[in-house]
């Protein structure tokens, strides 16, 4: 057991996902445990991202689902989006969560302390003015919006304060082409506004761009307006609005919109710990750790989840799972290195967008004897049920192996389908294996036998 000179075994700076994690695990085991955020308890996930999200998108669900409907028995006529009513429905989740969270850890013995916490030293920090020390440190501070360099950039809002809109304007403008524009767009489009998403290169690097290129036209028939290979220049008010100069092969237009919205990635937000102080090395991707999330250069110090530079991609489950295996390695004295096979990944657009395992690029890369399986699954029972036209999948196949190695889908409900093929990569299942499953019929996961 560690020196009890110190205030604390482990102090964690940030209440979100990965952070909770850990500090319950440690908490468990009997050491003395303190954590601190400067927000509400509960991080971005819980409060100012995925879960809220997903709640408001259940409304533009709801509209698109009646729409697909259309003349096929159900009239939609007049059906639309209470924006504030929607908004309440989103508070009454996020409200209760910063006290629910403070109550579990408090009563697991975990001190909950507020404040904004700066390293003094490799193993000290200040929280507004009080001193503590600890013998080790998790930082789980997690992302901020990227700093961007055009003028007028201070113009924009970021994901948060989109999330907290009172009402919608009529026309929304979103730089950048990733999860964020894409989702939110989605959401706007059906509650009755037009946006815009301007991405500087090709939107979604992360997911295979032959189904990005089918989601962009699925949503070009829902009302959004997407801009590739387009570079803002600057944004003006103008009035109760805003002006957006862009630039594409050298021909500049300016774009006249009543709200813009960053959604031009993230960055770790370490700007406040002090992290000098503690001789604690880090980029625009977090802490520098090795493998097992100890930095490498202030050995009392752990980093998890969007504060970590990791192979991880930046998810939830990614950040949580980052904070078991750091509490279990401070614990145990331990090096063991998250696994990161079989993580899935969705952009929750309508329809979303899944991934699994390598993108096609990175298999050919690879040297991988592949088998591409595309299939177009727009016409397949479970999408003429619905009235979905717009639905395709891409399994990559080892020959050799008979396994996934990744998988690719975009295609309502195909974000819970992915998950069987995390869980075929997670495992080593071969698809003869996978197609020996006999599905509840019909349902969408008994289609991928017929995908494979």
């Amino acid at each position: 057991m560690s020196d009890h000179n110190a205030d604390y075994d482990l102090i964690v700076i940030g209440a979100g996902m990965a952070g909770n994690a850990a500090a319950n695990k440690c908490a468990s085991a009997g050491w003395r445990v303190a954590i601190v955020d400067e927000l509400p308890y509960g991080g971005t996930c819980a409060l100012r991202g995925c879960d809220p999200k997903k709640i408001l998108r259940r409304g533009a669900e709801i509209i698109d689902s009646a729409r697909l409907l259309r003349g096929k028995g159900i009239d939609a006529e007049g059906l639309h989006i209470n924006w504030a009513d929607l908004m309440k429905h989103k508070l009454g989740f996020t409200e209760p969560v910063p006290a629910n969270m403070e109550r579990g850890l408090t009563n697991n013995g975990v001190d909950t302390l507020h404040g904004t916490a700066r390293f003094t030293g490799p193993n000290s920090i200040d929280i507004d003015g009080d001193s503590y020390t600890a013998e080790h440190f998790l930082i789980a501070t997690g992302a901020r919006p990227r700093p961007l360099d055009f003028p007028g950039a201070d113009h924009l809002i970021d994901s948060t304060a989109f999330l907290d809109l009172v009402e919608l304007p009529e026309r929304i403008l979103f730089v950048g082409g990733g999860f964020i524009s894409f989702e939110f767009a989605h959401i706007a489009a059906r509650a009755g506004t037009r946006p815009i998403i301007i991405d500087r290169g090709r939107p979604l690097k992360g997911f295979d761009p032959d189904l990005v290129e089918l989601l962009i036209d699925r949503g070009t028939q829902a009302g959004i307006d997407t801009h590739t290979d387009t570079n803002i220049l600057s944004v003006e008010a103008d009035g109760a609005g805003y002006r957006v100069t862009v630039e594409r092969d050298g021909d500049r237009s300016v774009i006249d919109t009543d709200l813009v919205v960053h959604g031009a990635g993230r960055i770790s937000e370490l700007s406040r710990l002090g992290l000098e102080a503690a001789n604690v090395e880090y980029g625009p991707k977090g802490v520098t750790v090795a493998g097992h999330l100890q930095s490498t250069t202030n050995p009392n110090v752990y980093a998890a989840g969007d504060s970590a530079d990791t192979p991880g991609m930046p998810l939830t489950p990614i950040a949580v799972f980052e904070g078991k295996v750091a509490a279990s390695n401070m614990l145990k004295s331990a090096t063991n290195v998250p696994d990161y096979a079989g993580v899935p990944t969705a952009v929750f657009t309508i329809p979303e967008l899944a991934r699994v395992g390598m993108l096609e690029s990175e298999a050919v890369a690879a040297g991988i004897d592949l088998d591409i399986r595309y299939t177009d699954t727009s016409g397949w029972y479970s999408n003429y049920r619905i009235g979905e036209t717009t639905a395709a999948v891409k399994i990559l196949i080892d020959t050799a192996s008979d396994t996934i190695v990744g998988a690719h889908m975009l295609g309502p409900e195909y974000g819970e389908l992915i998950n069987f093929c995390a869980l075929a990569i997670k495992l080593d299942l071969t698809t003869r294996q996978l197609k020996s499953m006999t599905a509840a019929y019909p349902t969408v996961t008994s289609d991928l036998g017929s995908m494979l």
